[in-house]
C-alpha cells in the first residue's frame, strides 16, 4: 500500500469513528438527587447513566415485537403450555 493510499485510508476511518463516538456532556444534579441515585445502583460500579435508562424503562413504550412475544406467551400460559422449575429440576436431575 503506498504512502498516499495509508494516509487516505486513516484519513477516512479518522473522518468515520468521528460520525461513531458518541457526544458526552455533563448535567448538574442536587446532592438530594444524587443521593437517591446512588440508592438505586443495583451493584456498585454501576454507571448513573445506567441508573438513569432504568428509571426511563418503565415509560418506555414497549415495540411492537416485544408486544406480540408478550401475547404469544399469554396464550401458551392458557393452554398450559408451561414448565414449572420443580419439573425442570427434575428433567435435569436436582
Amino acid at each position: 500500500m503506498s504512502l498516499t493510499l495509508q494516509l487516505t485510508y486513516w484519513k477516512d476511518l479518522n473522518t468515520i469513528a468521528s460520525y461513531i463516538v458518541p457526544m458526552v456532556t455533563s448535567i448538574q444534579v442536587s446532592e438530594e438527587l444524587l443521593d437517591k441515585l446512588k440508592t438505586c445502583k443495583m451493584y456498585d460500579k454501576e454507571s448513573y447513566e445506567e441508573v438513569i435508562w432504568d428509571l426511563f424503562e418503565d415509560t418506555l413504550e414497549l415495540s411492537e415485537e416485544t408486544k406480540r412475544h408478550i401475547k404469544i406467551a399469554e396464550k401458551e400460559i392458557k393452554e398450559g403450555k408451561v414448565v414449572t422449575l420443580d419439573q425442570i429440576k427434575k428433567n435435569v436431575g436436582l
